[in-house]
């Protein structure tokens, strides 16, 4: 049970980077809150390219997307450049 909702939890998080190339928001569902990621504002970043997330320029899937990939690159770029939030309760909304 915990396999099928590990996976539908990881398809939805793909579902929504795809969906966000015209999006301005996307929610990405989380067990501690869902996290609110407005990809427009980071695509309209100078510093940010779209391979600093995605495998490619033209963006698409996030191969390790999850919990570990997030924390290490969204949590990672906003420590060290964007200074972006960082605490739990900045990202995962109840």
């Amino acid at each position: 049970m915990r396999r099928a909702i590990a996976a539908a939890v990881l398809t939805l998080f793909c579902a929504g980077f795809a969906y966000a190339a015209d999006e301005t928001v996307v929610v990405l569902p989380a067990k501690n809150g869902n996290v609110t990621f407005p990809h427009k504002q980071h695509k309209d970043m100078p510093e940010m390219k779209c391979t600093n997330c995605h495998e490619t320029d033209k963006g698409g899937k996030i191969a390790d997307l999850g919990k570990d990939w997030a924390h290490k690159t969204c949590k990672g770029c906003h420590t060290e450049k964007a200074k972006g939030p960082t605490k739990c309760n900045e990202c995962h909304k109840k």
